[in-house]
């Protein structure tokens, strides 16, 4: 086995995985708020953690991948509201449109996802343990962890305590002892529709305790890799962090592994303010593959841009390594694909380095297109490929053509002869939206399934 670092946010390191069981990770990573649809920047932690689990696995560990469904919270019983539904069936609907969206990529489900609906049981106990512990208290049938209980409070986040907002509602702030402290137990108000039984009185957990039921309940405590968005380091995954090791003594995770922000314009996205791009939706006019050659184009613990240009170049690489793909044959591997085998793995090997391994999957690609056609390989190249999700380029059965698409490939041929090139373009783009791309070569157009 390689040795394996990841970028660790509570040390601001490059940290060694080492397993607590030789061979065996756990990773925990934290899914949606299921209140609408979920966008591009939801999609991220997504890919980032299936495919470290696919790398993972062709290292020959054993690897137990879950990734939570939030189901209860204060966003899902405002959305209901607004639609008029019950916030139990909009948080069913809206888990199985998630799961319908990011079944699209092709990378399998996590090995288990919980819903916080599923762990009342757990999150009770939990919240009885750090009452009894002396780190929270009840307050008129509200629960509140106390930070200043727990001096070791912004480890994760590098924050100074007195300045970390919650970010929760003005409404309970009289019951806190502190400003500074959150919510384990909301008691139930008027306008919720679902509550739950506790030693305090009805009412639903709140959201940071969720998940470290959740976790601890599938993959214990101490377990390798707690994975998630950067936006989620502050307060919520310092409040998981500070809340298990409170109550257990122990820490939650060994590594906390943190994927970057997908912005649009240099913001966040984010379907608070607006600016958001739906995942069905990209996935429909993008594809599967565009997508994921966008997310694997950018180091994971970076921010990255979603704007035309870079899903263009996506696009292009994606098709160059089908193209690639087309000319190889069976047959034993040239003597210069090992090597570059290598340098794939070993890049992700160091800090999951996707960009990295992307530069010699082309490099790779180069060297097979100066070999001329008949190059042996596509095993090295299909087994670099489907770490990153993206076997399906080596497919080489071309679809048959429908009449449609057809008349079109033929109609921008004649716009192009009459050098109509407004018309040849928005002739592309149609061919496109029905999921062929255009290649122009000496002997006329070709088309190719869209990356």
């Amino acid at each position: 086995m390689r040795t394996i670092t990841l970028h660790d946010t509570r040390t601001g390191q490059i940290r060694e995985l080492v397993p607590e069981t030789l061979g065996h990770v756990r990773i925990y990573a934290c899914g949606p708020t299921v209140y609408g649809r979920v966008h591009v920047g939801n999609a991220r932690p997504f890919v980032v953690f299936s495919l470290l689990k696919r790398f993972l696995v062709h290292e020959g560990y054993t690897v137990e991948f879950v990734a939570n469904i939030t189901d209860i919270n204060d966003k899902i019983y405002v959305a209901a509201r607004q639609a008029g539904v019950h916030s139990d069936d909009l948080a069913r609907e809206m888990t199985a449109a998630y799961k319908t969206d990011t079944d699209l990529f092709g990378l399998g489900r996590p090995d288990q996802e919980p819903l916080a609906s599923e762990t009342i049981g757990e999150i009770l106990s939990l919240i009885e343990e750090l009452v009894g512990e002396g780190h929270a208290y009840a307050a008129d049938g509200d629960v509140y962890f106390s930070v200043r209980s727990y001096p070791q409070y912004g480890e994760l986040s590098h924050r100074q305590v007195d300045q970390m907002d919650q970010g929760e509602e003005i409404e309970g702030s009289e019951r806190k002892r502190d400003p500074l402290d959150f919510a384990l137990w909301k008691g139930h108000k008027e306008n919720e529709d679902t509550a739950w039984e506790s030693p305090w009185g009805p009412g639903r957990p709140g959201w940071h305790i969720e998940c470290s039921a959740m976790a601890e309940k599938l993959l214990g405590v101490g377990f390798e890799i707690h994975g998630g968005g950067s936006d989620l380091i502050f307060p919520h995954h310092e409040n998981e962090a500070a809340q298990t090791r409170a109550a257990r003594n122990e820490d939650l995770t060994r590594l906390w592994v943190h994927s970057g922000m997908v912005r649009l314009d240099s913001e966040k996205m984010s379907k608070s303010i607006g600016n958001v791009f739906l995942l069905g939706e990209a996935l429909q006019r993008h594809g599967p593959e565009t997508l994921l050659m966008y997310f694997v184009g950018a180091h994971y613990h970076q921010p990255m841009e979603y704007d035309q240009d870079r899903l263009a170049e996506a696009r292009a690489r994606a098709a160059g390594i089908r193209n690639t793909a087309r000319g190889l044959v069976g047959g034993p591997s040239p003597a210069w694909s090992a090597p570059l085998k290598e340098r794939f793995f070993d890049a992700l090997a160091h800090d999951f380095n996707t960009p990295k391994a992307l530069a010699v999957v082309a490099e790779w690609g180069r060297e097979a297109n100066r070999s001329g056609p008949g190059t042996a390989g596509g095993e090295d190249l299909c087994e670099m490929l489907d770490i990153l999700g993206l076997a399906s380029l080596m497919e080489s059965d071309v679809q048959p053509l429908s009449d449609d698409v057809a008349t079109l490939r033929d109609a921008r041929e004649q716009a192009r002869r009459a050098r109509d090139w407004g018309e040849a373009d928005r002739l592309r783009d149609e061919l496109r939206a029905l999921g062929w791309e255009v290649r122009d070569g000496p002997d006329g157009p070709e088309l190719l399934p869209a990356a």
